[in-house]
């Protein structure tokens, strides 16, 4: 019974995140919020005359900005990670109803040596000078092959 409202409430939880770290990037990640962050340092480097410029002085600027950049990463962590997931769901969608190779709807989850592959085949192509309707018309050929190969396979 309690394993039921602890997801509810880890739930709860990553939701009130997730709708926190959205609204706070929106909020700080404007013109704005860098006024108001510049217009800090320079209050707070005005008053540096009146603390003779002492150690408890620089103390307050450092931890201020330690503990806001520490927090920051995390915030926008939160939303490139969901930004970047969005669009690699918007893209497979894009490549599953083209005639592309679907073996590039899930590339994030492909090895280094498999992306170097990818890349040496769209560098050989670019050499050739393939037009782009020509690189299609060759990466429909290869969809089309190899669902021959495998129903061939499959007989």
């Amino acid at each position: 019974m309690s394993s039921s409202n602890d997801v509810a409430r880890a739930s709860s939880a990553s939701i009130w995140f997730r709708h926190f770290a959205v609204m706070a990037s929106n909020k700080l990640g404007t013109h704005w919020a860098f006024i108001a962050a510049v217009s800090l340092v320079v209050a707070w480097a005005a008053t540096g005359p009146l603390f003779q410029f002492g150690e408890s002085w620089q103390l307050v600027i450092n931890t201020g900005t330690t503990v806001i950049t520490f927090l920051m990463v995390f915030l926008i962590q939160t939303t490139q990670n969901r930004d970047a997931r969005a669009i690699h769901l918007k893209l497979d969608e894009l490549i599953r109803s083209s005639g592309a190779r679907n073996v590039f709807a899930d590339l994030e989850d492909a090895t280094d040596a498999e992306l170097d592959a990818f890349q040496r085949e769209f560098v050989e192509l670019r050499k050739a000078g393939a037009s782009a309707t020509h690189a299609v018309v060759e990466a429909k050929k290869r969809v089309r092959d190899s669902r021959d190969d495998k129903s061939s396979e499959s007989d």
